[in-house]
């Protein structure tokens, strides 16, 4: 952190400085965040902030363009080369504007698109009803079954058929299992619709070869550039060169004005990072440890929801403890060991008092720890969920800062 801050203004900078200190201390679990490095950081703190560049490079309505413009398409060349697209959109402002683009380049008002349920670890972007997607689309909603909390190709399939959806979607936010993108490709084909997968949550295990790539079966892939791809906060769009056109147009001028150009300096250094060979190392980490996790928790009696997990996120369903997602959550959180409360598939229980725990491997696996720290991890959610008291809370705090101390946190100096 800068003293020029500190000067300027006092209030701001110890906000900062005690955010830093939160992150470096704790056990960030929650499985949308990570840690960028200290060269992401100072490429999104750039003087590319004070720049207006509306339009794409060479095609610009503002002049004092002759640094942004090779900026963005080193930007677009990473992206391309990184996940094998034809055509690569780095502009949207985030995940969410990267899908609404999607829906303005492909779709009409009241048009049928199909996504996986919110409630079954679907994102609200997929037309879930209480988003503009679900409002201004007809949803229709697949599941994940019952007894395994896997989705079913088959089911997916024959409502597809059913519903003949002008969109069908991939992805989500709480499902712990592969995609399989050839086969939600080929039943798009089927029915005559649009196939976007959203990776927002695996794009950083993609790019590290340790999870399937839609980039041959869908017409479009949308992402996050944070979480696991250990970017900046932002929305990137790949898609097949006949629709390059689309996504473009619907991005801007259709949704978005200037692009955010410290965020695009900053995605194409997070990039460069995530083509090197050790970025596959960490993305293989990011599973192993997400694997260990689960099994030590499934050991001490946690209700993982699927048996497990093959990427970097781990769902449980606390019933069976006796606690509810917010109780956990919190007492976890107080205990240094942070990650949010989460609906399970079928949940009996409201969204904002749920019965699940949603906990992934990405930070943690950032700052280097292993299969012996996923184990204790596991040893101290057992203590605190079984106990969820403040003193409980306050004694496994002290543990957690003693290993936190160990692994330093990326792009932080405390």
């Amino acid at each position: 952190m800068s003293e020029v801050l500190s000067s300027s203004d006092p209030e701001v900078f110890a906000l900062c400085r005690a955010e830093e200190r939160r992150q470096a201390e704790k056990i960030r679990l929650i499985p949308s965040e990570n840690y960028v490095s200290k060269a992401v950081l100072e490429a999104s703190g750039s003087v590319f902030t004070n720049k207006y560049s509306e339009g794409y490079p060479g095609k610009r309505y503002y002049e004092g363009q002759e640094f942004v413009d090779p900026l963005e398409q080193l930007a677009i060349d990473r992206a391309k080369s990184l996940f094998g697209a034809a055509h690569a959109n780095v502009q949207p402002y985030s995940g969410s504007p990267a899908n609404l683009a999607v829906y303005l380049a492909f779709l009409k008002p009241g048009d049928k698109v199909m996504g996986l349920a919110l409630p079954m670890g679907g994102h609200l972007t997929h037309g879930w009803g209480v988003s503009i997607t679900g409002k201004y689309f007809t949803p229709v909603q697949y599941g994940v079954r019952k007894d395994t909390g896997r989705l079913d190709y088959d089911e997916i399939r024959d409502l597809a058929k059913k519903e003949r959806p002008a969109l069908l979607w991939a992805g989500g936010t709480a499902y712990s299992r592969l995609w399989d993108f050839e086969t939600m490709g080929a039943i798009a084909r089927e029915v005559g619709a649009r196939f976007c997968a959203d990776i927002a949550h695996i794009a950083g295990l993609i790019a590290g070869g340790v999870h399937p790539s839609p980039i041959a079966h869908a017409d479009v892939v949308t992402t996050t550039t944070h979480k696991t791809l250990r970017g900046p906060r932002g929305g990137m769009i790949l898609c097949k060169t006949e629709h390059a056109q689309a996504i473009d147009r619907a991005v801007f001028p259709g949704l978005q004005g200037g692009p955010h150009v410290h965020n695009t300096a900053a995605l194409a250094v997070a990039l460069k990072e995530a083509a090197q060979p050790s970025f596959k190392d960490y993305a293989k980490l990011v599973v192993a440890n997400a694997r260990v996790l689960a099994e030590a928790l499934m050991a001490k009696g946690f209700d993982v929801v699927s048996g497990g997990t093959d990427n970097h996120l781990i769902l449980i369903d606390l019933t069976n403890k006796k606690v509810s997602g917010k109780i956990a959550a919190r007492a976890l959180d107080k205990a240094g060991i942070e990650l949010n409360y989460n609906s399970v598939p079928y949940d009996t229980r409201k969204p904002f008092d749920p019965s699940g725990i949603r906990l992934g491997s990405p930070s943690i696996s950032s700052r280097g720890m292993g299969e012996a720290e996923m184990r204790q991890i596991a040893t101290w959610m057992d203590r605190v969920v079984g106990d969820p008291t403040d003193e409980t809370a306050a004694k496994v705090l002290g543990e957690v800062r003693e290993l936190t101390g160990k692994f330093p946190a990326p792009g932080i100096s405390i």
